[in-house]
C-alpha cells in the first residue's frame, strides 16, 4: 500500500475523532456537564453544541425529566412495637444539574436510603392500627423530609407513595379476628336496636289503639246521651201537646163526655193488665166505685184546664 493512502487514511481518522470531540447534540429533557480541564465549564440544553476539542469533555448526563425510584421493602417498628414490611415508591427530578453532579456521588441512592430512614421514623411515630389509614399524612410527612436533604443537590422531590404494609401473620390473624368480632358486635347491636324499635312502633300502636278506641267510645257515649236526650225532648214535648189537646177538647160540645170515655177506658185497661201481672193485688177501698173515680179525675182535668180568676 502507498505510503499517501496512509496518510490519507490517519487524516481522515483525525477528522473523525476532532468531531466527536467537538459536536455534541443533547437530547430533549436532558443536561449534559461539560469540564474544561477538569473544572465545571457549563451546563448544555438540547440542541447542537460545539466544544473545544481535547480541552472539553462530558463528565455527567442527566436527564430532566420526572423519575421514578424503587424504594426497597424494610422492616418498620410501630409504636405499639409491630414489625411490619413497608416499601414504597418516589418521584423526584433534577433541577440543577450542577449540583446534582458535584452536590453527591449518586443522589439516587442517597434519596433512597434517606427514604427509608424517613419512613422509619414517620412509621414508629403510630400504632399499627392507624398505619392503614395515615398512608397519606406518612406519604407528606416523607417528601417534607426528603424535598429538604435534597435541595443542595439539585434534586427535587415531587411525591412518595408507600405501595405496600405487610404486617406479620399473626398480627394479620389477630387483626382478622378483631374485624369478626367488631363485625358481630355491630350485628348484635343493630339487631337490639331493631328489636327495641320493633317494640317501641307495637307500644306506641297499642297506645294509639288504646286512645283511639276510648275517643270512639266517648263519642258513641256523647251520641247516645244526645239521642236519649233528645227522645226524652221529643216525649215530653208530645206529652204537652197531648194534654194540651186534652185540655182543648174538654171546652168543646161532647169533648167533656169523650175525655169521661177514655178514662174510663184506660182504668179498665190498666188494672186488666195489673191482673194479669201478678196473682196478689192490693185493691183501694172503693175499686168498685169506677163512678166515682171518674169523677174525681174529671174534677182534676176541669179544673186544669179552667181559667183562674182575677179576684180569687
Amino acid at each position: 500500500m502507498p505510503g499517501g493512502l496512509w496518510v490519507v487514511i490517519f487524516l481522515a481518522g483525525l477528522v473523525l475523532l476532532v468531531i466527536s470531540k467537538t459536536a455534541r447534540v443533547v437530547p430533549q429533557q436532558s443536561a449534559y456537564v461539560v469540564e474544561r480541564l477538569g473544572r465545571y465549564s457549563r451546563t448544555l440544553g438540547a440542541g447542537f453544541h460545539i466544544l473545544w476539542p481535547f480541552l472539553d469533555s462530558v463528565q455527567y448526563k442527566h436527564s430532566l425529566k420526572e423519575t421514578a425510584i424503587d424504594i426497597p421493602e424494610q422492616i418498620c417498628i410501630t409504636r405499639d412495637n409491630v414489625q411490619v414490611g413497608v416499601d414504597g415508591i418516589l418521584y423526584s427530578k433534577v433541577l440543577d444539574p450542577q449540583r446534582a453532579s458535584y452536590g453527591i456521588s449518586d443522589y439516587r441512592f442517597a434519596i433512597t436510603q434517606l427514604a427509608q430512614t424517613a419512613l422509619r421514623s414517620e412509621i414508629g411515630k403510630i400504632e399499627l392500627d392507624r398505619t392503614f389509614e395515615e398512608r397519606t399524612n406518612i406519604n407528606s410527612q416523607v417528601v417534607n423530609e426528603l424535598d429538604k436533604a435534597t435541595e443542595p443537590w439539585g434534586v427535587k422531590v415531587l411525591r412518595y407513595e408507600i405501595k405496600n404494609i405487610t404486617p406479620p401473620k399473626d398480627v394479620l390473624a389477630a387483626m382478622e379476628k378483631q374485624m369478626r368480632a367488631e363485625r358481630e358486635k355491630r350485628a348484635v347491636i343493630l339487631t337490639s336496636e331493631g328489636e327495641r324499635d320493633a317494640a317501641i312502633n307495637q307500644a306506641e300502636g297499642e297506645k294509639q289503639q288504646v286512645i283511639k278506641a276510648s275517643e270512639a267510645k266517648k263519642q258513641q257515649q256523647i251520641n247516645e246521651a244526645e239521642g236519649a236526650a233528645s227522645a226524652i225532648m221529643a216525649i215530653a214535648g208530645a206529652t204537652a201537646d197531648g194534654l194540651r189537646k186534652v185540655a182543648e177538647s174538654t171546652q168543646i160540645p161532647g169533648g167533656y163526655e169523650a175525655v169521661q170515655l177514655r178514662v174510663a177506658e184506660q182504668y179498665i185497661t190498666k188494672f186488666g193488665e195489673l191482673a194479669k201481672a201478678s196473682n196478689t193485688l192490693v185493691l183501694p177501698a172503693n175499686v168498685s166505685d169506677v163512678g166515682s173515680m171518674l169523677t174525681l179525675a174529671m174534677n182534676m182535668i176541669t179544673k186544669r184546664s179552667s181559667p183562674t180568676s182575677p179576684g180569687k
